[in-house]
């Protein structure tokens, strides 16, 4: 049985996540955005992204790097979701084959 202060921060964490995804949309619904604030709207996946990934820049792990060069090479030859899904299955597939 899952502990009880456990379960209110999975209850917590997930509505704090929901009501930031939902939050844009409800306060920008009837609002024409203009062309900065769309390009930093349209910016914002991919600084995601490098947020996640950053962390492999500095590790000592050979599977990490190996993995790192990959999405780096996927980023730029392909799209955001193609690059996230080579970048999760590299970086699986590498770090069950070498650690």
């Amino acid at each position: 049985m899952i502990d009880p202060i456990n379960l209110v921060a999975i209850v917590l964490m997930a509505s704090v996540t929901y009501l930031t995804r939902i939050g844009g949309y409800v306060i920008l619904r009837n609002r024409a955005l203009s062309p900065r604030a769309t390009a930093v709207m349209e910016a914002a996946p991919g600084c995601v992204l490098i947020s996640v990934i950053a962390p492999d820049f500095v590790s000592d792990n050979p599977a990490d790097l190996l993995a790192l060069a990959i999405t780096v090479l996927a980023a730029t030859r392909l799209s955001m979701l193609p690059t996230v899904i080579i970048a999760i299955a590299s970086a699986g597939v590498l770090r069950h084959l070498i650690g």
